[in-house]
């Protein structure tokens, strides 16, 4: 017959040592091998947690060899920026982008040690120094676990996490109202409340970080059906907006090739500006299509440099003033003051000179196009407004979007693929910024887009 014997904690100490060993090496495996760019970022912030929590455990086992400091006041502090660590990764993949969230998340950290070290050297007892840390590990977790639970998205994998850090927070309540009520002397208690404490703990450990590797594997496998579905559309732009003016260019060669001399001198001009027009329309197509796959797979690099708006601005001014000209178009910058910004300027130029050429060409002749630059809420605005025929409600609620086509034509006919929009909402994305349009039908338009000012 089998005996039941207590487990000893210390024993379980030391296998919630080895298993947040093997967690690292096997999310640090995960990351370099199978994850994308962006989700390695946030394995690797999830796996430096858990191995500052390795190092924090090995600090606290080599109690009365190493010194105090080291063992509880160094070990204690790494468990607490452990924990940061984890409930960061923990946002990043909710894709919450406010840095405020995870300026909360280190203050509480920061807080949590302070007051954990100042406690220490006023001395106190071990089952005070235990209800602190408790206390403070609950204040790290409690803001993800509620956003966690204040999503609208959820799944079984979503739920299961949420339940399981829940199940944790609430372990760690249960855990801080027993030491509480139950002082011990000894960091390592044989009760059996501690036993199954640390049991608990153990296995709350492994199946969080299953549940995590899981909604990482779940906004890998989002990325890439977006980017299979985003591919569909890429070839549907090439096949249906890139025909038109290599087939215009095609027709116009071979027109010009087999009738040249039956035409007068006047007529090769006129077709020669045609098939230049049309040239110029496909070069400038294939451009977009080109920045925006780069944007896609990545290998457009982001090197942002402070750079100086007003500067780049009237820099992109000069280089429309001709196509404005042809127009009669009044092309005109405002501005009270000068500012600057971190950002990458070849992206920079891209935005603002698609959205100069598309207020140029949705504006009438002898029309108006004024660039404004302005401080807003510690963002720079750039606003583009014209007085041109605006943009119809059912074309302004699919900009931006590469699966509903959007596009319509200018002033004097000229054509678009929407791409050029589509590349400016992926640049300003990568600044942590946001574009706007705003348009009323034979009034004109207004294309606003924010930049973070330098902190």
């Amino acid at each position: 017959m089998f005996e039941l014997f207590p487990l000893d904690p210390k024993t379980v100490f030391l296998l919630y040592f080895w298993a947040n060993l093997f967690i690292c090496i096997l999310i640090f495996s995960y990351s370099f091998s199978y994850a994308t760019s962006d989700n390695r970022k946030i394995l690797k912030m999830f796996g430096y947690g858990k191995l500052l929590l390795t190092i924090g455990w090995i600090m606290i086992a080599l109690r009365n060899i190493i010194s105090d400091f080291i063992s509880i006041n160094i070990a204690n502090t790494f468990i607490f920026s452990a924990c940061c660590y984890e409930t960061i990764a923990m946002l990043s993949i909710l894709r919450i982008k406010s840095k405020r969230r995870y300026k909360l998340q280190i203050a509480i950290t920061i807080i949590t040690a302070v007051i954990f070290n100042t406690v220490i050297q006023l001395g106190t007892s071990i089952s005070n120094r235990i209800l602190i840390v408790s206390i403070g590990i609950f204040a790290i977790y409690l803001p993800p676990t509620i956003q966690y639970f204040a999503e609208k998205r959820h799944n079984f994998f979503r739920s299961f996490y949420v339940l399981c850090y829940a199940a944790f927070e609430i372990l760690i309540i249960i855990r801080a109202i027993y030491i509480y009520n139950n002082p011990q002397s000894n960091f390592f208690s044989n009760s059996i409340f501690d036993s199954l404490y640390s049991i608990s703990l153990f296995l709350l450990s492994l199946i969080g970080t299953v549940g995590f590797l899981l909604l990482v594997k779940e906004r890998q496998d989002l990325k890439i059906r977006k980017l299979l579905n985003d591919k569909n559309q890429f070839f549907s732009i090439i096949a249906h907006d890139l025909r038109g003016p290599l087939g215009s260019s095609v027709t116009l060669a071979a027109l010009l090739n087999e009738e040249i001399d039956t035409y007068s001198r006047e007529e090769i001009k006129e077709i020669t500006e045609m098939l230049h027009e049309s040239n110029k329309n496909s070069y400038k197509l294939l451009e977009n299509l080109l920045d925006w796959a780069r944007v896609q797979t990545g290998m457009i690099e982001y090197s942002p440099k402070k750079i100086v708006l007003n500067n780049l601005i009237e820099e992109n001014i000069e280089l429309n003033k001709h196509t404005a000209l042809n127009k009669n178009i009044k092309l005109w910058f405002e501005s009270a003051e000068h500012i600057e910004v971190n950002a990458d300027k070849n992206m920079i130029d891209t935005i603002v000179r698609n959205l100069l050429t598309n207020a140029i060409k949705f504006t009438g002749k002898n029309g108006e196009i004024k660039v404004q630059l302005r401080r807003r809420n510690r963002m720079a605005e750039i606003a583009i407004m014209d007085n041109g025929i605006g943009i119809p409600d059912n074309v302004k609620e699919k900009l931006f979007k590469i699966n509903r086509k959007a596009t319509q034509k200018g002033t004097e006919n000229e054509t678009g693929s929407g791409l050029g929009l589509l590349l400016c909402s992926e640049f300003i994305a990568k600044h942590q910024g946001e574009i706007f349009a705003e348009s009323d039908p034979g009034k004109g338009s207004v294309f606003r887009f924010t930049l973070p000012l330098p902190q």
